[in-house]
């Protein structure tokens, strides 16, 4: 049987590139949350998927002997999103990782970001990216990791902000960060590394930088741009423009949301430039150069103006996601925190709340109502670092037939942290 490669993320930039590479060589399952929405390909098998479920997950990877995991959660995923990115990623990490183990996956392939030698003081994205890494290993399937710096391509991330602020500044501002050194590589070497790590055994349980023929520091990239687009950019250097400041005035600049912005600027601060005994031929050395990338990329994203995508419709978004963590008593575990929750609501709360348990069902009441605000039904625990309580009823909650509303309890692998998360809940009242 042909080796079948799960695909998380098929549906982004890097996703879709991705999925027209592997499709030459492997059967894909290309996960998206309106997977039933495409059309199935002769290699390619589209499944619905929320990466925030874990039976959904679970089921995604169904037949599939290794899995690509392409995922970030920096934009809010429901209309009322509560908690940074970092939970999010972390739990969307063990979901995965989860997954992984109950499907036999022999390895996981994970993109990630360049990190620095000194990881004392990380930025948020890096220290998240760190730790996806770290738990998406923890439950034994072998993963690789390949860490990338700036990705040059019309859309992604980080290179559509600096075209941007080349393009409508008429004087560039250079604060101290843009000094830093960075490792831009074009789309194509990342697909390429991605696509030569698949099933190999040398490359399981590591960490590969990739980076293109050339470091160079933002300024560098900044003047590159703007003289490929013909256009002539002073330059001022700011030294007091802080970080804070920057990711402000580059969010005011770009357009782009803030939620992008800020964790990508933050980690600008760190020098990000593929170390040479973490490269493997053949995988690491890019061979496009960035003004050839560069070229490529601001072609194609002309070629693309004006013409319609099927990716680009917005999916349909649930009511409220809530995601937390917290850090449990030594020698405590993530069930214990999901009885204990429930306690502590009525007694945190008394004489306004009260809780009532009876055969796993949990009633939130208010003094002299008989009908609760909420029902909650736990879940048979398939291990102590993991609860459940389903959102079945209550005057506080919309629940119907397929209703998914939950609050998870789950403990971190190899830690005394606790995620406490709320997904799909439809209250009934504001």
């Amino acid at each position: 049987m042909p080796t079948r490669l799960a695909l998380a993320g098929a549906t982004g930039y890097i996703g879709h590139n991705l999925l027209n590479e592997l499709k030459k060589k492997y059967d894909v399952i290309a996960l998206s949350r309106n997977g039933d929405d495409k059309d199935n390909e002769e290699r390619v098998e589209w499944r619905s998927c929320d990466l925030f479920s874990l039976d959904d997950t679970i089921a995604g990877m169904k037949g599939a002997d290794i899995a690509v995991y392409l995922v970030h959660s920096m934009m809010p995923s429901a209309k009322l999103t509560q908690g940074s990115f970092e939970n999010m990623d972390l739990l969307l990490a063990d979901n995965f990782a989860r997954a992984a183990k109950e499907n036999g996956i022999r390895q996981i392939i994970y993109l990630s970001g360049i990190i620095p030698e000194e990881t004392e003081n990380l930025s948020r994205h890096l220290k998240s990216r760190l730790e996806v890494e770290r738990v998406l290993g923890a439950y034994g399937t072998p993963v690789t990791t390949i860490r990338a710096a700036l990705i040059v391509g019309p859309k992604g991330s980080s290179f559509p902000i600096l075209s941007k602020l080349v393009k409508r500044l008429p004087v560039m501002a250079l604060p101290r960060w843009t000094r830093n050194k960075t490792h831009p590589v074009a789309l194509p070497d990342v697909i390429h590394a991605l696509g030569e790590s698949v099933d190999r055994d040398d490359v399981k349980d590591r960490a590969i930088d990739i980076g293109g023929p050339e470091a160079m520091t933002y300024k560098e990239m900044i003047l590159k741009t703007a003289d490929i687009m013909g256009k002539r950019q002073p330059t001022i250097d700011i030294p007091l423009l802080t970080v804070k400041l920057s990711r402000l005035w580059v969010t005011l600049v770009s357009g782009e949301p803030k939620e992008t912005v800020y964790p990508l600027v933050e980690s600008m601060v760190h020098e990000m430039v593929a170390d040479p005994e973490k490269m493997i031929p053949g995988i690491s050395d890019g061979k496009i150069t960035f003004e050839q990338s560069v070229r490529d990329a601001l072609k194609e994203e002309e070629e693309q103006k004006g013409s319609s995508s099927s990716s680009s419709s917005t999916p349909n978004v649930l009511d409220v996601r809530s995601v937390q963590r917290v850090l449990l008593p030594k020698d405590r575990d993530a069930d214990w925190a999901a009885d204990d929750y429930m306690n502590w609501l009525s007694s945190f709360a008394r004489p306004f709340l009260s809780s009532t348990v009876q055969d796993q069902v949990v009633g939130i009441h208010i003094p002299f109502y008989e009908q609760p605000l909420l029902e909650l039904t736990k879940e048979p625990v398939h291990d102590r670092h993991m609860a459940t309580y389903r959102i079945t009823g209550g005057l506080f909650a919309k629940v119907e037939q397929d209703s998914r509303g939950r609050i998870e309890f789950r403990q971190i692998p190899g830690t005394q942290e606790c995620i406490i998360a709320i997904h799909e809940f439809v209250p009934a009242m504001p």
